[in-house]
Order: structure tokens, then C-alpha cells, then sequence
């Protein structure tokens, strides 16, 4: 298991910053980790599987609409 900073989480979702953190609060995304004082992070696996869901989203859809 690794735990990966905001910048790397930006880099592998495409979002923003203030999209990350309103889609965790909502709970549509994986909550950050606290490390302490200011610092928090994600759990890379979920960040990931959270990016896998939405492409599998994608495909069903499409799939969807060939028919």
C-alpha cells in the first residue's frame, strides 16, 4: 500500500484540487489520509480503482447506446 500527496492524485484523475476534495466530501471519491498537522494523502489502490470505476462507467454506456 502506498499513500500518494494531492499533485500525484491530481496527475492520475485529471481533476483539480477543489474537484478532489468536494467529490471525497460528497463521497464520490476516496477520502484523503491524514499524516499529521496540515499533510494528508490517498491511498494509491483506491485513487486508481476509483479511475477504473469511471472507465468501466464509460464502456457501459457506450455499450448502452450502440444498442
Amino acid at each position: 500500500m502506498r499513500i500518494i500527496r494531492l499533485k500525484d492524485v491530481m496527475e492520475t484523475t485529471g481533476l483539480g484540487r477543489s474537484s478532489i476534495y468536494k467529490y471525497a466530501q460528497e463521497g464520490s471519491f476516496p477520502k484523503p489520509v491524514s499524516l499529521g498537522g496540515r499533510s494528508s494523502g490517498w491511498v494509491q489502490d483506491e485513487v486508481e480503482e476509483w479511475v477504473i470505476e469511471k472507465i468501466a462507467q464509460r464502456d457501459e454506456k457506450l455499450r448502452e447506446e450502440r444498442k
